[in-house]
């Protein structure tokens, strides 16, 4: 039931927002995130942000940028904006004087199969819980939200198939469930014997939060002794990157991932160790023509 006296602190233009986005069916994340960018734009000006101006547009985004605001939030703080202008407030005009930053793109870091297998087998127990989340994880290559979401009657056993319902972008997909993470599974089932949720929390009703899947990744991480600058994404990248290595065909791993662009897949070739070694580089073929050269000449 709705609280009224605390809807008469919501100004006209945030109700009227939030109703927009209902409308629209973001999601309880994007719109919380929507709203404090829209908070932080307000407060800056002093005033509602009815009233702004070109003028206010830019002297906010050079105060974000002077204060160190990384581009993640830079941006997310333009798509927020961009949406009040755009849909509530009916303004595409101003919408027009938000800049995005370009950051620089970096490779991901990826662990080694022998690393993943090490992390694995270091998961923290009792029980077989964080063995079972991190194998998933890496092997169907989900996203930790993805993987701490994950329902029983997710797994398909006889299709060998997870479904990820409405992973990144709102999409639902399928990954791969391999024999030997049904194994994993199975043998996980018949310890916990979980209910609705495949990785319940501490309380079942709730599945287990990204903030616990992080706390227990990185527990693994310092017995396994791995050096490297790991976060549970770095599983995902592993996973994408030991494919390739494995000659699995591009658009395959596109599928796999459930990324809308190839160009986000074809990131991973760059790190595909592997993959590169195998390649000749035409250096090579003037070398070996030159010995041959050589051979013919000496004889």
């Amino acid at each position: 039931m709705t609280d009224t006296s605390s809807l008469e602190t919501i100004s006209p233009l945030r109700l009227r927002m939030l109703e927009d986005m209902r409308l629209r069916q973001l999601g309880r994340a994007c719109q919380t995130n929507y709203v404090r960018a829209v908070k932080k734009f307000a407060a800056f000006l002093g005033r509602s942000p009815e009233t702004a101006t070109a003028e206010d547009i830019r002297r906010f985004q050079l105060h974000q940028s002077d204060t160190g605001v990384q581009p993640p939030s830079f941006n997310g703080t333009v798509s927020a904006l961009r949406f009040l202008f755009t849909v509530t407030m009916n303004r595409p005009d101003l919408s027009r004087h938000l800049t995005i930053v370009r950051a620089p793109r970096k490779l991901p870091v990826v662990m080694s199969p022998a690393e993943v297998g090490r992390l694995i087998e270091c998961a923290p127990g009792p029980g077989l819980k964080y063995q079972a989340l991190f194998s998933v994880t890496y092997g169907a290559g989900l996203r930790v939200s993805e993987a701490v979401s994950l329902k029983l009657c997710d797994i398909d056993s006889t299709r060998q198939t997870i479904r990820i319902e409405q992973g990144k972008g709102r999409r639902d997909r399928y990954a791969m469930l391999s024999p030997y993470m049904l194994d994993l599974l199975r043998d996980y089932w018949c310890e916990a014997r979980p209910q609705a949720w495949l990785f319940s929390g501490q309380n079942p009703v709730n599945h287990l939060t990204a903030r616990q899947f992080t706390r227990a990744f990185h527990t693994a991480a310092a017995v396994a002794q791995i050096d490297k600058k790991v976060s549970p994404h770095t599983l995902r990248h592993s996973f994408a990157t030991h494919l390739l290595e494995q000659n699995t065909d591009i658009r395959v791993i596109q599928v796999l991932l459930g990324h809308a662009k190839l160009e986000t897949t074809a990131l991973y070739a760059q790190v595909a160790t592997r993959t590169l070694r195998d390649v000749v580089s035409p250096l090579e073929h003037i070398a070996n023509k030159k010995k041959q050269t050589k051979k013919k000449r000496s004889g």
